[in-house]
């Protein structure tokens, strides 16, 4: 007996998979980041099977198999999607087969817009009327049409607020979440949040009811197709992220893809309104109000896109063109993205290329990409030899999510080194660094003054510091300075630091005033040598100068507030004194952020001494007390100690003085904070974001404690930061509560 026949199922299969064999080798190419299309004719055998005619062009549809997940999916599956849009729209291709990896569509003829009209070209009046109708054509589908929603979507079909929250949300899941480990490091170094999609989610406002329509979800110029003459006036192809939902959002998604230039965008809005007023009228209500949220969504959904899309051109080619692209579509996108995710101060295009030159050199198969120039002030460390240092620089861009730390004016990027028994930190200064403040003593002289003198400080070791750069001079690395340290944090590199930002623990507040004691032996004089007497008038000198030196425009709000000017402010500070005291050697911001906790060892770890000095050490205990928040048992239990443990030399008349520097550092923040929300500086460090966000009790205790009367409203803030102000006039700070920065973190 012969062999059974092959079922028809098989055999169209088989054909089908040769087909599809060959056209990815023989067929013409073309495609975006997540499939490639490969226009070929219908061979003999598949077109019978499909019932086209032989030589009928198709297009065969292959994901690449690199792909990362950028973009929100609604379904999973395109051709389900285009059987059931064909049903009323039947211009949309058909699918003819599939299979796992594959689809083979029917063949849009005609020329791509992108073609004859690139970005940021206008479209010319008759072809954006009929990009406006084939929007309104989209947006008339109803729900019954597609396949069934996923579960987690808006159950009212014209909630708008809801949808754009579910999007926010998506966007987190679908896109952030999944190219945490990957890419989560560099989103940190170029000072992006990991909530800020979440934040985004939880600002959306009330926004008009509109009926949910069918969306294509990516109608920009490389999927418009103008069809020969004679045939539909257009098609839009690539339906893979079509969804359901408000009909604004994908006019929103349309005017950002398709990059018009600025005088057409009222156009083609007044055109989409015309459109659909005429077929669907309801889903036009509150066009003008709400179309900016969504355009405001779609540009920061933009960002990780645009962002991981610049990595990938990085890995493939790593080279000074590819990198000058990289950063010049990295920093529009994130100019773009800054005011809805409220990133505050954008990187410089110099300081987001190194970012991406540390990101491409990790990934780069020469592992000597870049190289680095020691500083002799800090010779090489017996536990960390150079061959270390330049391993470390080797794996600091490529760096997960978790081990990247972005503070005020630092990154530090948590490395394991192959070979070395622990982890180290890499510390950069950012290359911008809009500081009112600024340190007087080199951070590795104190941190080796510490290590020096035996004294029972628990801080990091200084193991190297120089100046990184490239080995080849045509990838235009400039280089920049960094310093390594020992890493405090836990020892398994998957918890992140634990901070005491609601507060110190009894035990953890003796180990730091214990600590606090410690720092007197140090020997303070060869790293201030002319320290001048007066810690106190210094100090008023200096916050005079910073206030005499801030932006036209901060100067103008803080009048504005209640605050005074400078001249005022140095003749209220002049009517205080305190008690002189010996100097000692100060951490000088012992904010939360920069205590560690630990598991083994001393209770807390004291990082980041960039802002160390030499003065009373009074002022070192109140400032802390004024950027953590202290109960009033925890502050009477650290003055008790500090006093029992420090000499009396160090502590006299202590009692009536640190009320003084208390009121000074309510001050000092009331016009630092200020100034941080209209410059929008750092507020992506998490004790900055804090500190701006309950600014309106900074004000009214600092203009208190001043004498003076807060001005205050409840409507937006007028500088650039867009941050949610308060309405509460005159609040006052809650007992225990952190009052403000006032330093870098």
């Amino acid at each position: 007996m012969g062999a059974p026949p092959v079922p028809r199922a098989a055999r169209t299969d088989a054909v089908v998979r040769e087909f599809v064999a060959r056209a990815v080798v023989a067929g013409r190419a073309s495609g975006g980041f997540h499939h490639r299309n490969h226009v070929v004719p219908l061979t003999e055998p598949l077109a019978g099977l499909l019932g086209r005619e032989p030589g009928t062009l198709v297009t065969v549809r292959v994901p690449r198999p690199d792909a990362v997940p950028v973009v929100i999916r609604t379904w999973s599956s395109e051709p389900e999607i285009l059987r059931s849009v064909r049903r009323v729209l039947p211009q949309v291709p058909e699918c003819l087969a599939e299979g796992p990896g594959y689809a083979v569509h029917s063949y849009v003829d005609g020329a791509v817009l992108a073609d004859v009209c690139g970005p940021g070209k206008p479209v010319d009046g008759p072809l954006l009327k009929d990009l406006a109708e084939l929007l309104a054509a989209i947006a008339q589908v109803r729900g019954g049409a597609l396949p069934p929603l996923p579960a987690h979507r808006p159950r009212n079909h014209t909630d708008s607020q809801g949808f754009l929250r579910t999007l926010a949300h998506l966007a987190d899941q679908q896109i952030r979440r999944p190219n945490r480990h990957r890419y989560g490091g560099l989103f940190t170094a170029l000072g992006v949040p990991e909530d800020a999609l979440a934040r985004f989610a939880d600002r959306v406002p009330a926004m008009t009811r509109r009926p949910y329509g069918l969306l294509h979800g990516d109608l920009h110029r490389g999927n418009l197709v103008l069809p020969a003459a004679g045939t539909a006036p257009l098609h839009c192809v690539d339906w893979e992220l079509a969804g359901y939902g408000d009909p604004l959002h994908d006019l929103a998604v349309h005017l950002v893809r398709m990059r018009y230039p600025e005088h057409q965008r009222r156009e083609v809005v007044d055109a989409w309104a015309e459109a659909v007023q005429r077929v669907r009228p309801a889903a036009t209500a509150g066009l003008h109000r709400d179309l900016r949220h969504y355009v405001a969504f779609e540009h920061a959904q933009s960002l990780y896109a645009d962002v991981v899309r610049a990595a990938r051109s990085l890995e493939e080619s790593f080279g000074r063109e590819r990198l000058e692209q990289a950063t010049a579509a990295v920093r529009d996108a994130l100019r773009a993205a800054a005011g809805p995710l409220r990133l505050g101060r954008v990187p410089e295009p110099d300081e987001i290329e190194r970012i991406l030159f540390r990101r491409g050199a990790s990934g780069s198969p020469r592992k000597r990409v870049v190289c680095w120039r020691p500083d002799q002030r800090v010779p090489e460390h017996p536990d960390f030899p150079r061959s270390a240092v330049a391993d470390a620089l080797f794996l600091e861009g490529a760096a997960p999510a978790g081990r990247v730390f972005k503070g005020a004016a630092h990154l530090n990027t948590v490395i394991r080194v192959p070979g070395t028994p622990f982890p180290v930190v890499v510390r950069r200064e950012a290359t911008v660094v809009l500081r009112r403040e600024t340190g007087f003593l080199s951070e590795h002289a104190v941190l080796r003054a510490i290590e020096r003198s035996g004294a029972p400080v628990a801080a990091p070791r200084v193991l190297a510091l120089g100046e990184s750069h490239a080995t080849d001079p045509g990838l235009g690395y400039r280089g920049d300075r960094f310093a390594v340290h020992t890493y405090e944090g836990a020892a398994d590199l998957g918890r992140r630091p634990e901070h005491p930002v609601d507060g110190l623990r009894p035990h953890e507040a003796d180990c730091l005033v214990d600590q606090l004691a410690a720092l007197t032996l140090v020997d303070h004089a060869p790293l201030d040598p002319i320290a001048p007497p007066g810690f106190h008038d210094r100090l008023s000198d200096q916050l005079v100068a910073l206030v005499a030196g801030l932006p036209k425009e901060s100067q103008r709000l803080a009048r504005f507030f209640g605050l005074p000017d400078a001249p005022r402010l140095r003749e209220i500070l002049a009517r205080h004194r305190v008690a002189p005291r010996d100097p000692a050697l100060l951490h000088g911001d012992l904010n939360p952020w920069n205590l560690v906790r630990r598991d083994d060892g001393p209770p807390l770890t004291l990082i980041d001494w960039e802002m160390a000095l030499v003065g009373d050490p009074l002022y070192d205990l109140v400032r802390h007390m004024h950027l953590t928040p202290t109960r009033p048992e925890i502050r009477d239990r650290m003055f008790r100690r500090w006093e029992a443990r420090l000499e009396p030399r160090f502590t006299q008349g202590w009692q009536r003085d640190w009320r003084v520097y208390r009121w000074m550092e309510l001050v000092r923040s009331a016009y630092v904070d200020l100034d941080r929300l209209v410059t929008g500086a750092a507020l992506d460090a998490p004790n900055v974001r804090r500190a701006v966000e309950s600014y309106a009790m900074t004000l009214a205790a600092a203009t208190a404690s001043l004498g003076l009367s807060a001005r205050w409203y409840g409507g937006p803030h007028p500088g650039r930061a867009p941050v949610a102000w308060p309405s509460a006039p005159g609040s006052r700070p809650a007992r225990g509560t952190a009052g403000g920065t006032g330093g870098a973190a």
